[in-house]
């Protein structure tokens, strides 16, 4: 910092604007106004910065901690430190993050297809509105084959059935040998 003029030099000046400054967001918003293709490069590299700070902390996270020699300043000040880091790291394009976003982001300065451009290149794309008539299914012609049930060694017994009776059910009150009940 200049002690006469009471600024910053032009490089740290660069770097003050963050996702959590809110006069670097307005700038942000006034840049995107005027230059759109640099305003997206300088989101893309916030949010790298933003996804770099989030990775050292979870990384600091995952070290076991003493308790000696913590307190609630040490925090801060690593958190504050992460941020800066982070915030260098992505001017220096170190993941290539944003360079990734830069590609498959749009670019903010053509001009859009219109809705005839744009329905002209889904056409190939396309269902057709009528649906082709198409021949019936055949259906079988003939019954299905089942197969045939497994048969039980010797004949089943009919017990328990008369003639006699009006209802043509006859009722067995002798014991069986098994020992079931009928």
């Amino acid at each position: 910092m200049d002690p006469l003029t009471n600024a910053m030099p032009p490089t740290a000046a660069a770097m003050t604007g963050t996702y959590l400054d809110f006069g670097g967001l307005g700038k942000l918003k006034g840049q995107a106004r005027t230059d759109a293709k640099a305003a997206t490069r300088e989101t893309a590299q916030q949010f790298e910065a933003m996804f770099l700070q989030m990775m050292m902390k979870t990384m600091r996270d995952a070290v076991p901690k003493s308790g000696m020699n913590e307190s609630q300043a040490e925090e801060t000040f690593q958190g504050m430190f992460d941020k800066e880091v982070s915030l260098a790291m992505a001017k220096r394009n170190t993941l290539g993050i944003a360079d990734l976003l830069m590609k498959h982001m749009p670019d903010p300065n053509a001009t859009p297809p219109s809705t005839a451009q744009m329905l002209q290149a889904r056409q190939p794309q396309g269902m057709p509105l009528q649906v082709p008539a198409a021949s019936p299914m055949a259906l079988q012609a003939g019954a299905p084959t089942l197969a045939p049930l497994p048969k039980a060694p010797g004949a089943m017994p009919l017990t328990g059935v008369s003639a006699a009776s009006p209802s043509g059910i006859a009722v067995n009150n002798s014991q069986s040998t098994d020992g079931a009940k009928p």
